[in-house]
């Protein structure tokens, strides 16, 4: 199935039924009076976040949501029926904003949580609600209120604890695979993965948090460039990022410190909150090295950023020194989570 994390849909609650005038008129009930009853209210429309669903992908083809109409009301105050409320379901972590006006609608981040979208009308009032002791017979009856309408906007954000950050090629979907039970596509070329990858990484019993990968970033990503920009947004719910950089690099003109600066200046440019999350140096490939200079490389590198920060050497590849990363950062969203 392929991976959607945005669509745009209209939804169009139901109106409520009119309310109805009628007289009660029946053999020997000379004054029966008014017995209009009232409309029927109109269908709402509500989004529900489903844990089984993972991607928008059903709504760049159902775009148009309707939900039916109140029956009017109809004599012996007998009241229209309501119509049936429709129920959308999205992924946990949906955000649901107005396309017009961009409010905030809602954020769906734990399943089961249930928002009203578009609200259906309410049903008019029937003569009978009319009466008084100076208006015996009243005529009148209200029409039913018209139900909402708006055209939404649907964006997933992964719910993940960790996000991992770098250039295409960094390792990144070799490291997910090595620490979790996911299998993202890895190949020795850029732009491998397509859209996001979450995995559980389990540091021990009952002890394990969610880390998502998503597509490389390029240098002018927040001007569009590249795919990681348009999935930047799913690193805006962790709590923690791991920006990866391959310490070895095949290509003899390239500078893993300018990398990893130019991949920062994307992220402030994107969004200066996601630039400030907390952020982790991960060198990885650290096998491509002998085990002499491995060391020496890693205190370059680390100098020649002027890394105050904390920072981890790693081989996505074999697997050396991803436990120790993975505890560490279990142990940083514990302390973070008790504080």
């Amino acid at each position: 199935m392929k991976f959607i994390d945005e669509a745009k849909i209209e939804v169009h609650a139901g109106s409520g039924g009119d309310g109805a005038v009628s007289f009660r008129r029946e053999k020997f009930v000379p004054r029966g009076g008014p017995d209009g009853g009232d409309g029927g209210r109109g269908g709402s429309i509500y989004a529900v976040a489903d844990s089984n669903l993972n991607t928008l992908v059903e709504y760049r083809f159902a775009r148009i949501h309707r939900a039916k109409n109140g029956e009017r009301g109809q004599g012996r105050q007998c009241n229209g029926r309501g119509a049936e409320d429709i129920v959308l379901g999205v992924p946990v972590g949906t955000v649901i904003t107005d396309a017009e006006s961009g409010e905030l609608v809602a954020d769906l981040a734990a399943s089961g949580e249930r928002a009203l979208v578009a609200r259906g009308g309410k049903g008019g009032l029937g003569n009978v609600n009319f009466k008084s002791s100076t208006n015996r017979a009243p005529r009148k009856a209200t029409p039913g209120e018209p139900g909402e309408s708006r055209r939404l906007k649907l964006e997933l954000k992964v719910l993940a604890d960790v996000g991992l950050l770098g250039l295409p090629n960094a390792g990144k979907s070799t490291l997910l695979r090595a620490v979790s039970a996911a299998r993202p596509k890895v190949a020795d070329y850029p732009f491998t993965t397509l859209h996001p990858h979450l995995g559980v990484v389990r540091v021990g019993m009952d002890r394990s948090f969610v880390l998502a990968d998503i597509p490389g970033l390029i240098e002018g990503a927040a001007e569009g460039a590249g795919l990681g920009h348009q999935f930047l947004r799913h690193l805006a719910r962790t709590r923690l990022l791991l920006h990866v950089v391959d310490i070895a690099p095949t290509d003899p003109e390239a500078d893993p410190a300018r990398d990893a600066r130019a991949i920062a200046a994307e992220l402030e440019k994107y969004d200066p909150a996601l630039h400030s999350k907390p952020r982790w140096l991960v060198l990885n490939k650290i096998d491509m090295l002998p085990a002499e200079d491995r060391e020496a490389a890693a205190s370059a590198l680390v100098k020649k950023l002027r890394w105050r920060g904390k920072r981890f050497a790693v081989s996505a590849l074999s697997g050396e020194g991803c436990k120790e990363l993975g505890s560490a950062v279990m142990q940083y969203l514990e302390s973070e989570k008790a504080r």
